[in-house]
């Protein structure tokens, strides 16, 4: 590869780059397939929070349930900034 051929693959790299940094929004939630076919959110921590399909669907059954927890127990809850 010359000099010049490794200067534009270098600049439609950085290009690229760019791009997929403005797509992704600091702190936007994400989702994806796993390799052992459960759901992974990402966003929320360092990690993915990764559930199988029927853990997901019986915890947004109690989603009301888990709104009104919180909110009564808000004083005892921490935020993470």
């Amino acid at each position: 590869m010359s000099d010049t051929d490794l200067r534009a693959e270098l600049e439609r790299l950085k290009a690229e780059n760019e791009s997929l940094k403005k797509t992704k929004k600091p702190g936007a939630l994400s989702m994806k397939v796993s390799e052992k076919g459960a759901l992974s959110i990402y966003g929320m921590g360092r990690f993915p929070v990764t559930l199988y399909k029927e853990q997901w669907l019986k915890l947004l059954t109690i989603a009301e349930d888990i709104k009104s927890f919180i909110a009564a127990n808000d004083h005892a809850l921490k935020t993470k900034d």
